[in-house]
C-alpha cells in the first residue's frame, strides 16, 4: 500500500510539475521598441477617454481620438479630434436659467460639440467647438503659433504620451515590471521636464513645480509598442482645480503606419472677432461635470 500511495504521490507531483506554467518572460522594453518603429513619417493611432471621480461618484468628462505623426526628432505632427460630454440636459439647464440667447448659453451649446486640432510643427489648428463662436464670419479655423497640441480639450487629455522616446524613458526610472508591461508614478514636475507634449498640453493650467504626481500604467504588446496607457492624478495639479480625480484611459493601434498630416489653407483666422490673439481657456469647472 505504502509503494501505491508512493507512486500515487509522485505521479500526482510530476503531474503539477507538468501543468505549471513557464514564468513569464518580463516584457520588452517600449523605448526601443518606438524609438525604432515611430520613425519620420510613420505614426500611431490612439483613443482615449477621461473620467472624473469625486467622493466615490465617477463619470467620462471627455473622449478623444486622433493621429499622430513623427518627425526627425520627436512628434512632428498631431490631428486630434475631442469631445466634451456635455449632454443636451446640460446645456437645457444654462438655457432655463439664463435664456436661449445668453452668451453663455451660446456657448455652452458651443462646447457640446466636439473639437478638432491639428498641429503641424510648432503651429496648431482648431475648429468646431468654443471656435465656431470666436471666430469671424466665414472663418473656421484658428491658427495659433506655439498653440496647444491638443486644442481647448487637451486639458482633458492623456497627460503622458507614450510616442515621446523621452517620456517613456523618464516613466522607466524606478518603474515596476508586471505580466503586460510597467507600472509606476512620476510627479508632474519631472514629466514637465521631459515631455514637450504636456509643455505644450498644459501650458498655463498647471504649475510646472507642482509636487503632484501622476500614477500610471503601461501595457505593451509583444514587440514592446504600447497597446494601453492608465492614467491617474488629482485635479489639485491643475491650476482653479479643487477635489476629485481624472483618469485617463488611452489605447494605441497602427504603431508605424504612413502619416502625413496637413494644415489647413482656407478659412484660417489668426485673429478672433474681438480681435483677441491669446487661446481662451474653458472655464468649466471639472467638479460640475461630475455632478
Amino acid at each position: 500500500m505504502k509503494r501505491i500511495l508512493t507512486g500515487v504521490a509522485l505521479a500526482t507531483t510530476a503531474a503539477l510539475a507538468t501543468a505549471t506554467p513557464a514564468m513569464a518572460a518580463a516584457p520588452k522594453n517600449p523605448v526601443v521598441a518606438v524609438k525604432k518603429t515611430f520613425t519620420a513619417g510613420k505614426g500611431v493611432k490612439f483613443t482615449e477617454r477621461a473620467t472624473m471621480d469625486v467622493d466615490g461618484e465617477r463619470r467620462i468628462v471627455a473622449r478623444r481620438s486622433g493621429t499622430l505623426q513623427a518627425g526627425k526628432s520627436g512628434i512632428a505632427a498631431s490631428d486630434i479630434t475631442g469631445k466634451l460630454n456635455v449632454t443636451s440636459k446640460d446645456i437645457d439647464q444654462i438655457e432655463d436659467v439664463l435664456g436661449d440667447d445668453s452668451e453663455l448659453g451660446q456657448m455652452m451649446r458651443a462646447i457640446a460639440k466636439p473639437e478638432h486640432t491639428i498641429k503641424v510643427g510648432n503651429t496648431a489648428y482648431m475648429s468646431g467647438n468654443m471656435w465656431s463662436v470666436l471666430l469671424p464670419e466665414g472663418q473656421t479655423w484658428f491658427k495659433a503659433p506655439n498653440g496647444p497640441a491638443g486644442g481647448a480639450l487637451g486639458l482633458y487629455g492623456q497627460p503622458i504620451n507614450a510616442a515621446e522616446v523621452g517620456t517613456l524613458k523618464t516613466l522607466l526610472k524606478g518603474a515596476k515590471p508586471t505580466s503586460t508591461g510597467y507600472t509606476g508614478k512620476i510627479s508632474v514636475s519631472a514629466l514637465w521636464k521631459s515631455s514637450p507634449w504636456l509643455r505644450s498640453s498644459w501650458s498655463g493650467i498647471v504649475n510646472p513645480k507642482s509636487k503632484g504626481s501622476i500614477s500610471w500604467r503601461l501595457t505593451v504588446d509583444k514587440k514592446g509598442l504600447p497597446t494601453r496607457l492608465v492614467s491617474t492624478y488629482p485635479v489639485s495639479v491643475l491650476i482653479g482645480a479643487e477635489q476629485g480625480n481624472i483618469s485617463v484611459d488611452t489605447t494605441y493601434s497602427g504603431w508605424g503606419s504612413k502619416v502625413s498630416i496637413k494644415a489647413p489653407t482656407t478659412s484660417v483666422a489668426d485673429k478672433m472677432a474681438d480681435g483677441e490673439t491669446e487661446i481662451p481657456r474653458l472655464q468649466i469647472p471639472l467638479g460640475s461635470l461630475a455632478d
